[in-house]
């Protein structure tokens, strides 16, 4: 791999399914002991476990999985490996477990219409964790204690009915519970099993205190905290008192992020955020001389520590850019030693791939907006325009590698990314400025966005299409249907389409949070009015571009109906609609033949209607 961009080529046209397929090895993690290294592979068509001695030798596969792909994993000990298990996408998760020989295939939690979630892997105990279940209640979750050998489940905290959150503390102790009414946020505090909870701070749902790991003591607590400040800083406090002893990181600009923390030696290491890039602050001289040395063997590339043993000497490297998903490596630091494992797309030759570049512009009334433009690598002016915006909404984009982004500028289109207001990481203000603004100030912040990108000369006016997945999809069709002077036309991926119902068709476990959801959406008895105006689907007789939409049919986050009715509305109006479901799918497709088709057949509208 070489980070130097070579712009004298003529670029290749990659083929589509290149940029979609699953690796061939990926998300390596090394065991406890250290002896097996585990990686996911395909087998027939789907990613699953293998596991192989970490001295040579055959790659046993571990799981079977056919229908859709594991997607995450962990060890739990050094002979047993569990992940997480939906059907067709609708994330009712499923624990499993499983020898790392292949042998005695166990579901901890086979029940149906049931999510589970990990609470505490207790790493330091090789046959017990900590889970949840919405399975008294589809609206709460109560903690369970199972048993990975006899598979009991043991019932250790019932739900009162508000928690969101549950926090051990380093001996797998509950210690903390985060409620809601939905719209004040209270930490509620105990200093051991048999004692009761008590609510130690209350806020407004706006002002946060993130618990994030005890300190190792189990005294004080650390925290993500934007209590009394714009910006959300890394803080050490009491947990019975919520006061902050010291404040661990902040950044002027941009919130902090994480904490990572050394299991071995029991100290913090380093603190991340992410400006236009992410970065790092470290507090632990033997973290940084790691991270210096990788610097020094792997330069031009981004590193991550992504797996390691329990000592702590050996390593899962990931090397990375915009433009590669790289290399993963297994370092020892007695040595520092770096063996290849993998490269995650050896297929694709970066040198032919392009760079993401930030930008900021200014909205119209005057919030500085940050965001990425990815050009085709011949450059150009005037070129066709892929605006491209985020899901969440209340989440960001990243300079990271983006197969979809990669696709676009390799097929000749410009691709614009906005974190417009709502996006997280840039502080409470910004965040807050998106409440009661879907199809508002959201959307003119992406409408500033391609005006700026055709004042500059980057984009052809005549030749901007809009492409967004979840809230995405939204924007989509907020942008067709609001500004339809602007797009040629427009790809939908499991969008939103009308508040009022997408607001009564969220998860049951989404329910405890729908006062706040009122609060920064709107709330359809009050904001009846609000609500129709920023619902593309009673506006359809708007929209004149054409529309590509995809949806999956199991999607609990977005319901199918949401689609559904968007594209009958089109219909009804005589626009042009293509679309696409997949009975097998939900938020987003993650089969791989279903990723193929989405892609080709937008490859094929873009083709038509930008060319």
């Amino acid at each position: 791999m070489s980070p130097a961009v070579d712009t004298t080529e003529r670029t290749k046209r990659i083929p589509l399914r290149d940029f979609f397929r699953n690796p061939e090895k990926s998300t390596f993690q090394i065991s406890p002991d250290g002896n097996s290294i585990s990686f996911l592979q395909p087998y027939r068509n789907r990613r699953n476990v293998f596991v192989q001695p970490r001295a040579g030798g055959p790659a046993v596969r571990v799981t079977g999985e056919t229908e859709r792909d594991v997607t995450g994993y962990f060890w739990k000990g050094s002979r047993r490996i569990v992940y997480l298990k939906d059907f067709k996408g609708d994330e009712n998760y499923h624990v499993v477990s499983v020898d790392a020989d292949g042998g005695n295939l166990v579901d901890l939690t086979p029940f149906a219409k049931v999510r589970a979630e990990i609470v505490d892997d207790l790493y330091d105990r090789d046959d017990e964790m900590i889970i949840a279940l919405n399975k008294r209640n589809p609206e709460v979750f109560d903690v369970y204690r199972v048993d990975i050998n006899s598979r009991e489940l043991t019932l250790i905290a019932e739900n009162p009915g508000n928690v969101t959150d549950w926090v051990t503390d380093h001996a797998g102790r509950i210690r903390l519970a985060v409620t809601t009414d939905g719209v004040n946020t209270s930490i509620l505090h105990r200093p051991d099993e048999s004692s009761p909870f008590s609510t130690v701070i209350t806020t407004n749902f706006k002002q946060k205190i993130s618990p994030l790991f005890f300190d190792f003591d189990d005294k004080l607590l650390f925290a993500a905290s934007n209590i009394k400040r714009d910006k959300t800083a890394i803080v050490r406090l009491d947990p019975a008192t919520a006061e902050e002893k010291n404040v661990i990181f902040q950044h002027p600009e941009v919130d902090a992020g994480g904490l990572a923390w050394s299991r071995k030696r029991k100290v913090c290491t380093a603190a991340y955020f992410v400006t236009w890039k992410r970065e790092r602050k470290f507090f632990d001289a033997v973290t940084q001389a790691i991270f210096d040395d990788l610097e020094r063997q792997l330069p031009g590339y981004e590193i991550d520590l992504q797996s390691t043993n329990k000592d702590e000497d050996i390593f899962v490297v990931a090397a990375w850019s915009d433009r590669t998903q790289g290399i993963r490596y297994l370092y020892e630091t007695a040595t520092q030693k770096l063996t290849k494992l993998a490269e995650i797309a050896p297929w694709l030759d970066e040198n032919q791939l392009a760079e993401m570049k930030p930008i900021t512009y200014q909205a119209r009334d005057g919030f500085t907006i940050h965001g990425y433009l990815t050009l085709p690598r011949r450059g150009g002016r005037n070129l066709p325009l892929i605006v491209h915006p985020h899901g969440g909404p209340w989440a960001r984009d990243m300079w990271i590698y983006d197969p979809e982004v990669q696709f676009l500028a390799n097929r000749g289109y410009a691709v614009l990314q906005m974190n417009f207001r709502g996006s997280t990481g840039y502080g409470r203000e910004f965040w807050q400025a998106s409440f009661k603004q879907w199809g508002k100030k959201m959307q003119d912040d992406v409408t500033d966005g391609v005006e700026y990108a055709i004042e500059q000369g980057i984009a052809d006016p005549k030749r901007v299409c809009i492409y967004g997945g979840s809230y995405g999809g939204y924007v989509t069709l907020a942008g067709l249907a609001f500004t339809p002077e602007l797009y040629a036309c427009g790809v939908d991926y499991v969008g939103v389409s009308n508040l009022f119902t997408f607001m009564k068709t969220i998860p049951p476990y989404w329910k405890p949070l729908l006062d706040m959801f009122y609060e920064m959406v709107g709330n359809p008895e009050t904001d009846r009015a609000l609500l129709a105006e920023a619902s593309p689907a009673l506006h359809a007789e708007k929209i004149r571009a054409p529309l590509l939409i995809a949806q999956g049919a199991q999607d609990p986050r977005v319901n199918i109906e949401e689609s559904n009715q968007m594209v009958a509305a089109l219909q009804k109006h005589g626009v042009a609609v293509e679309y696409l479901v997949k009975e097998n799918e939900g938020h987003g497709f993650q089969n791989e033949e279903n990723r193929f088709e989405f892609y080709e057949a937008m490859e094929r509208f873009l083709e038509k209607h930008l060319r």
